[in-house]
């Protein structure tokens, strides 16, 4: 089984679970159960429908798994921006991880290209 952490778009979406478990420490204890908890549950299925996809023995697979990351993916957009609205997120923070968020979703936007029959 090939190492997950040689794909590119798995670091950088470990790097964006980390960030957002950093961020959301500062979130209102109010946000607990709320935005802090779905933002969390749709970073961490990014990663780990990439990790799961590319476990997966066939491109077919690989490709569903790539395509529901990038549904988690647009997911944390929103909460991203809902959070920044909010004033839970700095603007510094907030361009950081959309940053992130964005180089995740063109990497594996190149992942589903390269995955094509």
């Amino acid at each position: 089984m090939k190492s997950y952490k040689r794909l590119k778009a798995i670091r950088r979406a470990y790097e964006l679970v980390l960030e957002v478990y950093r961020v959301t420490e500062k979130f209102p204890k109010a946000e607990q159960f709320g935005l802090t908890l779905q933002l969390k549950r749709a970073v961490v299925s990014v990663l780990a429908n990439l990790v799961e996809g590319q476990a997966r023995s066939s491109k077919k697979e690989f490709r569903q798994f790539v395509s529901v990351a990038r549904g988690s993916l647009a997911e944390v957009e929103v909460y991203l921006e809902l959070a920044k609205d909010l004033s839970f997120l700095t603007e510094e923070d907030y361009q950081r991880l959309e940053e992130l968020r964005s180089n995740v979703g063109s990497l594996t936007y190149g992942l589903i290209k390269s995955l094509e029959f």
